[in-house]
């Protein structure tokens, strides 16, 4: 049974956050524009939103139903503030839910996935300052010719563990999304690492829809 009072907090807190973290993204573009004298053309600026700001609206709503039952709703706020969910706090909320064998949507896993992403968040930020501080020494090691390799699997390594875990558990449901992904990205050149927050939430969806049909014809 979940508790009400923690449920509601989250929800109290989550949205405080988000709108405030909100306000102060579209306040810091108005600030540089202010401060250096250099606002943007008001017609370029709409017709640029014109293009791309649907495509965002889309993805934002989507990732919304897509992450909230894998995060919970304490980490779902607590990524939509940080970012790189795809990539550091959706591995780091899955891992410790399956270490802590708890589900999202209980409040054992409300917890565990907001403690994850809070230290993900930590240590991404702790990481990113000592990267500042240090990547002028760092920089002749970092670009060795030699490290180039490793550097290019990290993220390949990442979710591949991640992946081994889950398509084990459900390998007649994963057959359908890994093929739709390597038929995407092997015969559509367009579609990169840039595309990935797209991607998602389409993988998602046809997973769903997929193991629903599965479910109906009793393959499940």
């Amino acid at each position: 049974m979940k508790n009400t009072n923690y449920s509601e907090k989250i929800h109290t807190w989550g949205r405080a956050w988000n709108l405030s973290m909100m306000v102060l993204l579209i306040l810091f573009p108005i600030a540089i524009a202010i401060i250096f004298g250099a606002a943007p053309d008001l017609q370029g600026l709409l017709l640029g939103l014109l293009y791309t700001a649907p495509m965002y609206w889309a993805v934002g709503f989507i990732e919304v139903f897509t992450y909230i039952p894998m995060l919970g709703a304490g980490g779902s706020y607590l990524s939509f503030v940080t970012g790189n969910i795809s990539n550091l706090k959706l591995p780091c909320a899955l891992n410790a839910l399956e270490q802590a064998d708890v589900k999202a949507n209980s409040d054992e896993g409300e917890v565990v996935s907001t403690i994850a992403i809070a230290v993900s968040s930590i240590v991404t930020t702790a990481i990113i300052i000592l990267g500042v501080l240090l990547i002028t020494p760092l920089t002749p090691i970092l670009e060795a010719p030699v490290l180039a390799p490793a550097f290019a699997q990290i993220l390949p390594a990442l979710f591949g563990g991640l992946g081994v875990v889950f398509v084990s558990r459900n390998w007649k449901i994963a057959i359908a999304p890994v093929s739709l992904m390597l038929v995407l990205f092997i015969f559509i050149p367009a579609l990169n690492a840039g595309t990935v927050g797209i991607m998602v939430p389409v993988s998602v969806i046809f997973t769903l829809i997929i193991s629903r049909i599965m479910y109906k014809r009793g393959m499940l």
